[in-house]
């Protein structure tokens, strides 16, 4: 299947669901009613994670879709909705192996002790997303620091001072 054959089928069904399985990512050559179709969506996602990308905007805020984003590829939280990047469980599960996912996460999330928490101990710097409150949160600093020590240029003033942090 070349690319030009997808987008001269990619309002066809059948053709597109037999594309997403030998590729998930042709779901970006797929038309936006099909990129709207949670059959051929999740046949994508099943092939490749990384096919959230591409999915409509309705089906991103649908939770057991970005779950199957997040699960293969974890940094696809960054193509879910505002309403999902608030989703505590969701977080939580991209933060486990990419640190990285708190920055895609809502404000709300970026002040939660246990989100935070998992995002550093992945990627230390990571917490410099953080809220100010967790910033300075001398248990979180402890658990970047040992990460990343790198980590050290984005803790609370109060913290830089401290010599039992700045002996990590």
């Amino acid at each position: 299947m070349s690319p030009q054959e997808i987008i001269e089928h990619k309002d066809e069904k059948p053709y597109i669901i037999k594309a997403v399985k030998e590729n998930g990512k042709f779901l970006d050559l797929a038309s936006e009613e099909l990129k709207d179709d949670e059959e051929v969506v999740k046949l994508a996602l099943e092939q490749d994670s990384e096919s959230l990308e591409f999915v409509s905007d309705r089906l991103r805020d649908q939770k057991e879709i970005v779950k199957m984003g997040v699960k293969g590829a974890p940094w696809t939280i960054c193509y879910a909705s505002e309403r999902l990047r608030n989703d505590k469980e969701l977080v939580l599960e991209s933060c486990k192996s990419y640190g990285q996912a708190l920055y895609y996460a809502s404000e709300e999330l970026r002040d939660d002790e246990e989100v935070v928490k998992v995002a550093v101990e992945n990627k230390g710097c990571i917490i410099k997303y953080a809220s100010d409150r967790l910033r300075d949160e001398k248990e979180i600093a402890q658990i970047a620091m040992k990460q990343d020590p790198q980590a050290y240029h984005f803790l609370s003033w109060r913290l830089r001072q401290d010599e039992s942090i700045k002996n990590l």
